[in-house]
């Protein structure tokens, strides 16, 4: 995978305000839903997701720095496997349960001893048999990198473990920064025939180059033509379940809201959210003669706009 610097156009020293910028820019000329069937864009611009993901992440930004991970958030071979965060195939992380310490595993093994009848003579009933300790595993933790349409519609991803295990994992519809996915029996093993410990899966929804989250609405920002401002028409809008067709009523402005019913995001067992348009005119990007003769001839020119 290239150099996600080079894929973002950027430099090691840019700031967080210049990734962005970068990103949004890049993001906007190839998105596949404006640049329908060509393939180029569509790779082109995983590409520079997978880029952003990477540097947006202050903590990934600074082990790519150090040469610790690939590009495609990948450990080097020369890492640790288990480090603090070894990656996953798809971007997974791994450590131990929060604020885990050896020590506290031996305390918490001789209270439960004696808790079961063993005092200073030793473990278990009776006088001491320590293959009658049981202790439930450690829990383990995880973050998931998740598209912002998978994550809006929900999907099946699929999870790699430090020991080699796959689990598939349902993120739900909805799912948002933060949420926390419990995979039961899947931490650290039991000792003495107790449970294993759960695998908690932290989702992080990745930003969305048009679309934008508020609660359950989604909110976007469409560029139309000044004929479509001015005369009204049908135009094509984008949403997260593919473009649907709606009407521009004439005379709108830039700023002008627009809202489309249920078309935002709906979590399990939850009322669909709406989908905010924010409209913005767009003048032809070459000067058009016969539109500015138009303008310089018009007799209501003067209009008030700012005010007395």
């Amino acid at each position: 995978m290239n150099d996600p610097y080079k894929t973002l156009g950027i430099s090691k020293t840019a700031s967080a305000d210049e990734l962005k910028k970068a990103y949004r820019k890049l993001a906007k000329q190839h998105h596949p839903d404006l640049n329908p069937g060509n393939n180029e864009s569509a790779s082109r611009f995983k590409d520079i997701s997978s880029a952003y993901d990477i540097l947006s992440d202050a903590d990934k930004r600074a082990r790519f720095d150090r040469g610790e991970i690939d590009a495609s958030g990948q450990e080097r071979p020369d890492a640790s496997f288990y480090g603090a965060h070894a990656g996953g195939p798809q971007g997974a992380k791994y450590r131990a349960g929060p604020g885990f310490d050896p020590s506290d595993l031996f305390a918490d093994m001789f209270a439960r001893a004696g808790q079961t009848g063993g005092g200073a003579g030793g473990f278990g009933r009776g006088g001491g048999d320590f293959r009658e300790f049981k202790m439930r595993g450690n829990d383990l933790s995880y973050s998931l990198a998740v598209d912002f349409l998978e994550a809006s519609r929900g999907v099946q991803r699929r999870l790699s473990f430090p020991d080699g295990r796959t689990l598939d994992v349902n993120v739900p519809a909805g799912a948002e920064t933060g949420t926390i996915l419990r995979l039961r029996g899947q931490g650290q093993p039991g000792m003495g025939g107790g449970p294993a410990g759960d695998a908690l899966v932290e989702i992080k929804v990745e930003s969305h180059p048009l679309f934008r989250r508020e609660g359950n609405n989604v909110l976007v920002e469409l560029p139309i033509t000044l004929t479509e401002a001015v005369a009204g028409g049908k135009i094509n809008v984008p949403t997260i379940e593919g473009p649907v067709s709606m009407s521009v009523p004439p005379g709108s402005n830039t700023g002008t809201k627009l809202r489309l019913r249920g078309r935002g995001i709906a979590p399990k067992g939850a009322t669909a959210g709406d989908q905010y348009i924010t409209l913005k005119v767009m003048l032809p990007k070459q000067p058009d003669q016969a539109l500015r003769d138009f303008v310089e001839n018009w007799p209501g020119r003067d209009y008030e706009v700012r005010g007395s």
